[in-house]
């Protein structure tokens, strides 16, 4: 079944849009969500609400479409399946339309839209633009749009190899990165025909001693084309020479050689027709004809003499044919009673053991370019592990010069650079990126990190040095203020939005110092009844984002005070 794309897609606001992000958040039947769409800008977009309004059900409903696994207790109480939506620009993103060809789904005038549906019961089901998709499909195009950091399993700077990319980005070792990888594609391919050189060869050297019986075998006995016949021939010569010989002669004398042969009489009868053709011309015909007929007695008798005078008397001769023969077929006994199998034989067994000899120089030829191969492998992973080292010393101090100002005074971070043995095809390194946020602790990996809150703002850090460098166009910030505020609340606010000058950031949030500084606001508001709970949302402008930061900074929003000081944090001049 083929799903039909929402109507939305055809909004002007949508064909508007130039840069890559997310552009609408459509969620229905999921969690306490009955039907909820959610349209995001360009920018950092605040997502505000009271605690347990649904916030971090739209964020978990996104994480669906990276990549998470789906589960029926999604799927809102009374429906039978939940469905998540969400379309994307791809405005300059040219790896993502690789993507999109590599796996064979349709470009859609530069947006994407990706979709997921997990049912209560039977198969959960996934579509790109509108034709149908595995989850991991989904997941592999949502993770190159999209990085959620916070309580969430998707965060792709997480993966060691997304790190690796980072640093070679950040070091401006892309290139050389791409390098190692071609080297390292050739050093392989070489080594993999040098060891299977290596096995054949082996094989061939294991049987060389047999080749060379089975080719010696018949070249001993060097067996012709036909030999047989022609010797079998000479024997049965041979074996009658003397009646050849006797009656070769006596035919030779009855048509040629003799005193009264029929060449003679036929001679003494064809003088007779000389005359009587002087008398009747037309007898020279017949006369013709008897004249031939002479001279084939002649031509015949002659070489009647010429054979009986070359019969081969000789005994010992008999003997060596006997001898050759008996040779010959006992070799085509040996090879399945065919000679000529014998001759095929003993020609593959040489032409194996040529081979064996062209290999040794194949093999000398392949080692000396698997060893050039290496050597250019090594050279390149070498210059590439120098622009890492210098990279990674740089972006540990950027990172951590950033750690304060987010509430982690003793915060550090470092790159740790693992060599390997052997470079691989991403280097002669692994890379981690390691921090420790208290005083007296180790460096431990980023996955190892405890707080949601604190691995968003770490991760926060790494995104505004990496704004530049950094290839996933949309960044969601759950739980990024957890335990802030004053100062600090005002240093996240700052540096989510300097980020969202390069990304479009999504950040779920209860400081009215972010909130204050995004250029989208949108609110999540729970509705109850007697018979349901609802989650809506609503995008805020105007008075009533004065009254939703007014209520985040503690005071009544429908207070004078409270609303006067949500202004100013707002930048918005009264009167």
């Amino acid at each position: 079944m083929r799903a039909q794309a929402p109507a939305c897609i055809e909004s002007p606001r949508f064909l508007l849009i130039l840069s890559p992000m997310l552009l609408e958040l459509r969620i229905r039947d999921y969690a306490v969500v009955q039907d909820l769409t959610l349209e995001l800008g360009p920018g950092l977009n605040a997502l505000t609400g009271e605690t347990g309004a649904g916030k971090s059900i739209l964020v978990g409903a996104l994480s669906l479409l990276l990549g998470e696994r789906a589960s029926s207790e999604v799927v809102r109480p009374g429906a039978t399946r939940a469905l998540v939506e969400g379309v994307f620009s791809l405005e300059g993103l040219p790896q993502v339309d690789a993507t999109l060809e590599r796996l064979g789904f349709p470009r859609e005038d530069g947006l994407l839209i990706l979709r997921r549906e997990v049912a209560l019961e039977g198969r959960n089901r996934a579509w790109v633009n509108g034709s149908p998709a595995t989850a991991g499909a989904v997941g592999e195009l949502g993770g190159a749009l999209v990085d959620l950091h916070g309580q969430h399993e998707h965060q792709t700077l997480l993966h060691p190899e997304e790190q690796r990319k980072i640093l070679d980005d950040f070091a401006q070792a892309s290139r050389e990165a791409g390098e190692v990888a071609r080297l390292h594609g050739e050093w392989k391919s070489l080594t993999a025909q040098r060891n299977s050189w290596e096995v054949r060869t082996k094989e061939l050297q294991e049987r060389r001693e047999w080749l060379e019986a089975r080719a010696r075998d018949v070249e001993s006995v060097a067996p012709g084309a036909g030999e047989v016949e022609r010797l079998e021939n000479e024997m049965k010569r041979l074996s009658h020479a003397e009646t050849l010989l006797r009656g070769a002669r006596e035919v030779e004398g009855a048509v040629y050689a003799g005193d009264d042969s029929l060449s003679q009489q036929l001679a003494g009868h064809l003088r007779r027709m000389d005359e009587l053709v002087r008398f009747d011309p037309e007898l020279g015909e017949l006369r013709q004809l008897l004249h031939e007929a002479l001279m084939g007695l002649q031509e015949g008798g002659g070489r009647l003499g010429d054979y009986a005078s070359n019969v081969d008397l000789d005994p010992g001769r008999l003997e060596e044919l006997r001898s050759r023969l008996d040779a010959l077929t006992r070799l085509a006994r040996r090879f399945g009673g065919s000679l000529d199998e014998a001759m095929g034989a003993g020609r593959r067994a040489r032409e194996e053991l040529d081979l064996l000899d062209r290999s040794v120089l194949d093999g000398r030829k392949l080692a000396t370019q698997v060893e050039e191969a290496s050597v250019a492998l090594n050279e390149a992973a070498q210059r590439l592990s120098e622009l890492r080292a210098s990279g990674a010393r740089r972006l540990e101090q950027e990172v951590e010069a950033l750690l304060p100002a987010l509430g982690m005074a003793q915060g550090r971070f470092q790159v740790e650079l693992g060599p390997l043995d052997t470079p691989s095809a991403h280097g002669a390194d692994d890379v981690a990126f390691h921090v420790a946020l208290n005083r007296g602790f180790e460096p431990r990996p980023l996955a190892r990190v405890a707080s949601g809150g604190e691995l968003a703002r770490v991760m926060l850090a790494l995104k505004t040095v990496l704004a530049g460098v950094d290839r996933v166009p949309t960044l969601v910030f759950d739980e990024v203020d957890a335990g802030i505020g004053g100062e600090v609340a005002n240093a996240v606010a700052d540096t989510l939005a300097r980020v969202a000058q390069d990304h479009q950031v999504l950040v779920v949030t209860h400081l009215a110092q972010l909130a204050s500084k995004a250029t989208g606001h949108v609110r999540v508001e729970k509705e109850e009844d007697s018979a349901e709970v609802q989650t809506r949302v609503m995008i805020l402008q105007g008075e009533e984002r004065v009254r939703e930061v007014a209520r985040m900074l503690g005071g009544d929003p429908e207070s004078p005070t409270s609303r006067e000081h949500a202004r100013e944090l707002l930048g918005i001049r009264h009167g």
